[in-house]
């Protein structure tokens, strides 16, 4: 796993998804696809955003013939590797979604273990319980139960949200969703953000200025 400076960061987390993704585009260009879809959406939006390096697994909620991994090996892993750290858990259920992947007791574990959020290719549930240990979470939603919950794999490339996370990749999520920062190109990520962001300051201020037409907007572009 690459790690990047402390400092890097808590620059990176000034920002939002939005404003890294259009630093991403301004570093490699267009098409980008480093973000995921609608399915992952953000349950705890209070909490605010997270940043950290990707920790995956895949899971089974429901069917009973899966191969069964000791969740105490996960948490084990999860206790050696250096944080902040993001659980990215993908359900691989024949019913993806069926069961829960993620409860108020795997979140009291997780955040034990440096885990500052989860994003779940699949349900959760306990949510009250969840906002109550505090760890922002990212899911389809949320369903009351699971069956046989069986977890199937640890530490290998899951495809989540259509996004392609890799172990130990940089993971930012907000409220609009996550996106993979390349952890070696990091720090010119967080320079282009906030260019990015001084850009868009000054387009705003001139959309809402008594001086805007369309003309001298034709003109900006």
């Amino acid at each position: 796993m690459l790690h990047v400076s402390q400092e890097i960061i808590d620059g990176l987390k000034l920002f939002d998804s939005a404003t890294i993704f259009n630093a991403l585009v301004r570093k490699f260009g267009l098409p980008n696809e480093e973000y995921t879809d609608h399915t992952i959406r953000s349950l705890l939006p209070e909490l605010g955003p997270i940043l950290g390096y990707a920790v995956t697994a895949e899971v089974t909620t429901n069917d009973p013939d899966t191969p069964a991994l000791v969740w105490a090996d996960y948490y084990a892993h999860l206790e050696q590797l250096q944080g902040p750290l993001v659980a990215v858990l993908k359900d691989v259920d024949s019913r993806a979604g069926r069961g829960a992947s993620f409860g108020d007791g795997m979140a009291t574990v997780h955040k034990r273990l440096g885990v500052v959020g989860a994003v779940i290719d699949g349900t959760i549930r306990d949510l009250a319980g969840i906002q109550k240990v505090g760890l922002p979470i990212w899911a389809w939603g949320t369903v009351p139960g699971h069956g046989v919950f069986n977890l199937t794999r640890i530490n290998t490339p899951v495809t989540v949200g259509q996004l392609r996370i890799r172990p130990g990749d940089l993971i930012f999520a907000d409220g609009d969703g996550c996106v993979r920062i390349p952890n070696d190109h990091a720090q010119d990520i967080l320079r282009l953000a906030g260019e990015v962001r001084a850009f868009e300051t000054s387009i705003f201020e001139f959309y809402r200025s008594p001086d805007f037409t369309v003309k001298k907007l034709r003109e900006r572009r």
